[in-house]
């Protein structure tokens, strides 16, 4: 029988306690050898964007997905240490590894496939951070492109984690030039020419002040014929991720242009018709 009396219960103290203090100091090593390596990870990324001349968003996507094979092998590392601790020999737990990943194996179709497609994505460049993509229903800005998910930040704010795997197909918006468009509506009695003639008066001058447009604004001429107005578009092509705005400061400048000259914009009308013999009263509907 156990004799808990005769048991040296300070040497099992001892060794409990040094067996703490070595996990202890392995976490700490974990923390800043991590630390320490992602400096270093971004000193050379940085360096070698200065000299290489390579985009800050393809710099970016190098710099997260080394940070993150760092992190997968000190993590390796560090389940080693704890193990070599505790006197399991590595080598046979690496062994009985092998033989559960047979097992699960088809479970891990998709982990695989994660990676795969993930080596493709940045081997193609088809992605980098900050460059503004549609992925299926998402659209949004590229904060990182991992082994696993690559990570979308929608424009309401919302971070979106999309396994590598469900990206199918992907629309990169940040490649090249953006074009800006503009579509107005103006009544059809108004005159045409003289639309388009104060349109693209004000589409000059829009250009002339914002640096960001490349090409245009062109009113390129009536676009449809709808159920209350002619509609007239104007193109503008603009640096990477500017379209928005230069799209918003032609709408304002040529609602003000109308203005001046007298050129209305028509909203939807309604007539009311009442049965008890009054007069129909035409309503406007903003």
């Amino acid at each position: 029988m156990f004799d808990l009396l005769s048991f040296n219960w300070e040497t099992l103290l001892i060794n409990i306690g040094i067996k703490a203090l070595k996990i202890i100091g392995i976490f700490i090593a974990f923390f800043i050898v991590k630390k320490i390596g992602n400096k270093v990870i971004d000193r050379i990324f940085t360096n070698l964007q200065n000299k290489q001349n390579i985009s800050i968003g393809r710099t970016h996507t190098l710099q997260k997905l080394m940070e993150n094979i760092l992190s997968y092998g000190l993590i390796f590392i560090l389940v080693a240490s704890i193990f070599g601790i505790f006197e399991i020999p590595v080598a046979s737990l690496i062994a009985g590894a092998g033989i559960v990943g047979l097992a699960v194996g088809f479970g891990a179709q998709g982990l695989v496939s994660d990676v795969v497609t993930g080596f493709f994505l940045l081997l193609e460049k088809q992605i980098d951070v900050n460059d503004y993509v549609t992925i299926g229903a998402i659209d949004g800005v590229v904060e990182a492109v991992g082994l696993r998910t690559t990570q979308i930040r929608g424009f309401d704010g919302t971070l979106h984690f999309i396994p590598n795997r469900d990206i199918t197909s992907v629309s990169n918006h940040s490649r090249g030039n953006m074009r800006a468009l503009v579509d107005i509506g103006i009544a059809y009695g108004e005159d045409i020419d003289q639309a388009i003639t104060v349109m693209q008066e004000a589409c000059d001058k829009v250009a002339a002040d914002n640096p960001v447009i490349i090409e245009g604004p062109n009113v390129i001429g009536v676009q449809a014929l709808g159920v209350s107005d002619v509609v007239l578009r104007v193109i503008a092509k603009t640096e990477n991720g500017e379209h928005w705005g230069v799209e918003r400061q032609l709408r304002k400048a040529i609602k003000e242009a109308f203005d001046v000259h007298g050129i209305e914009i028509p909203f939807p009308h309604q007539v009311t018709i009442h049965k008890n013999g009054e007069s129909p009263q035409k309503m406007g509907q903003a």
